[in-house]
């Protein structure tokens, strides 16, 4: 069974790559690559063991605020 955590993150993976495909628009090949290592390192904190004294919740909030940056970027390019 797929815990809610888990549909949350496939979720979010999926919307971000619609998004980040959409808001690709400009040659920003760096920019891309950025949100796809963003992306993957979220989804590799969501499948970790959540006892890591909170540490592993702050990252994975960190990483969706430097993915919002990064398409904040993009779009700003465009």
């Amino acid at each position: 069974m797929i815990s809610p955590t888990m549909k949350i993150a496939a979720a979010s993976l999926v919307a971000g790559i619609v998004i980040g495909a959409c808001a690709a628009g400009a040659n920003q090949p760096n920019m891309q690559a950025a949100l796809g290592s963003l992306q993957a390192a979220r989804a590799e904190l969501v499948q970790a063991r959540p006892n890591k004294g909170g540490h592993r919740d702050r990252a994975i909030q960190f990483v969706d605020s430097a993915i919002a940056e990064t398409r904040a970027g993009m779009a700003f390019a465009n």
